[in-house]
């Protein structure tokens, strides 16, 4: 990195805003997606829109690429600082900026933990409904960039159903903003275009998001079955009947010992797999809604319905499923979680793939995922010392998404596509469609120095372009 952006960059900042030592940037060096590593040159910490400002005008100046990074809990490769560069880490802008509850919006900048502000609200009789599986650690701004969804999803929606504006800080350093506190702004729904494209078309330092009252009630029961396909037939059934759960969540029996040697719940370990199955709303009738849920799961064979009777069982219940991936430490030193999406009359289907393909490739691979909408995330356990094993993981990976594809769904459900999925953008789309996506990132990013080599395959010629910028400004 040249001495003269450096000492820019600390004469914006001051000098406890940056890190270049080798020993500090190896914590920056990639993000849940582990397989792939690169390190920025300098990592600055921003505090407020005008240095976010000021720090991008500074990288164009010298030619150096650039990327915003929240947590690091994205699991695609979203935050990998591809041809180095500088990572401005938003964690320090952290601050609940409004809420208003009349009108039922928050602003709030990026890195803003995801149940701070739920948190936050929680007195008030609020909370934000989006709520990743990471939710204790990751950043709004993460969740914007990604469109993260979670366990009710199902019910409530994705990231993008819940945010109302942003103000972006443009790659060339301008500042726009979309949207705001009003429903269903006209014309074009420019706010809908930034949520999910992970950083390529500028770094989000506001969002306007929906608040959401919480439920009078809830009803949280625990299906236990003794195989995945009777699991996953009592899904395809009770959204056949009707029911919209406002969560959904199936564990096989292999995260089940992960977590509960963990957390020590009471999960029965001899079960093939559970299902989390809670409806939330008014009171009256809640009670019929769940005895109609525990009737399809016994018809589909589920030995047993457990209800959480209070609310400290539904919070550990949850506590156990939102930190499976962190119990997953206690069955492998590495492992890759994938974000497949199928149809839910597939799930059966996929999930007999996923263990073929494990045994093919002689990986254990657990399951925890977002049953409802079809979102699997399937965990390929291994080493990443062993480089055979790695490889054995990127190709078990990259067929079970591609029979994701083949079935009719997708390669992401929230976890977007980063670097790690590029290669697959050509199997979704047609040339056509990938290139209208082209000319729209051009248009926010036209010199693509913005989280370059990212979600397209044409990015991948931009490496190179990133790697002489770079050196030009050596």
């Amino acid at each position: 990195m040249t001495a003269p952006l450096l000492k820019r960059l600390r004469d914006l900042l001051g000098p406890d805003a940056l890190l270049t030592a080798p020993s500090d940037l190896l914590v920056y060096e990639c993000d849940g997606f582990t397989i792939e590593k690169n390190t920025p040159d300098v990592v600055v910490f921003p505090t407020s829109t005008e240095q976010v400002v000021a720090v991008v005008k500074a990288c164009n100046d010298f030619g150096v690429p650039f990327l915003p990074r929240g947590a690091g809990t994205s699991l695609a490769g979203g935050c990998l600082p591809v041809g180095g560069g500088v990572m401005i880490a938003l964690t320090r802008m952290k601050r609940i900026l409004e809420v208003n509850y009349r009108e039922r919006y928050a602003v709030v900048e990026p890195g803003v933990v995801n149940l701070w502000l739920t948190n936050h609200l929680k007195p008030h009789g609020w909370h934000y409904a989006p709520d990743p599986s990471s939710q204790g650690a990751c950043t709004i701004g993460g969740n914007v960039a990604t469109n993260s969804g979670g366990p009710h999803t199902l019910k409530y929606g994705v990231t993008v159903n819940h945010v109302l504006g942003v103000e972006l800080v443009l790659p060339d350093g301008r500042v726009v903003r979309t949207g705001g506190p009003a429903e269903d702004n006209p014309g074009y729904d420019l706010t809908g275009v930034i949520v999910g494209s992970e950083g390529t078309f500028g770094i989000a330092t506001k969002t306007w998001v929906r608040i959401t009252r919480n439920p009078e009630a809830y009803r949280t029961l625990l299906g236990v079955f003794e195989t995945v396909a009777d699991a996953t037939n009592t899904i395809s059934e009770l959204i056949g009947a009707g029911i919209v759960p406002a969560a959904l969540e199936m564990l096989d029996s292999l995260i089940l010992q992960a977590v509960e040697a963990a957390f020590h719940f009471g999960f029965p370990l001899d079960a093939g797999a559970v299902l989390i199955m809670e409806v939330d709303g008014l009171e009256a009738g809640l009670g019929d809604e769940a005895e109609r849920i525990i009737a399809i799961a016994k018809k589909n064979k589920a030995r047993e319905v457990r209800r959480a009777n209070t609310d400290a069982e539904r919070l550990l219940l949850w506590k156990c499923r939102k930190q499976a991936f962190g119990a997953v430490g206690r069955l492998a030193p590495s492992y890759c979680t994938q974000d497949g999406v199928v149809p839910r009359t597939k799930l059966p289907h996929i999930l007999n793939e996923i263990q073929r393909i494990g045994t093919k490739y002689q990986l254990r691979i657990c399951n925890v995922f977002h049953a409802g909408d079809g979102n699997i995330h399937p965990i390929l356990l291994f080493d990443e010392r062993d480089a055979d094993q790695t490889k054995r993981v990127l190709a078990a990976s990259h067929e079970i998404l591609e029979e994701c594809v083949r079935v009719g769904g997708s390669v992401t459900g929230e976890h977007g596509i980063g670097v790690e999925k590029i290669d697959f953008m050509s199997k979704l789309f047609t040339p056509e469609d990938l290139g209208v996506m082209l000319r729209l990132r051009n248009a926010f990013n036209p010199n693509n120095r913005c989280s370059p080599a990212k979600m397209l395959p044409t990015a991948g010629a931009c490496i190179e372009a990133s790697k002489a910028g770079r050196r030009a400004a050596l």
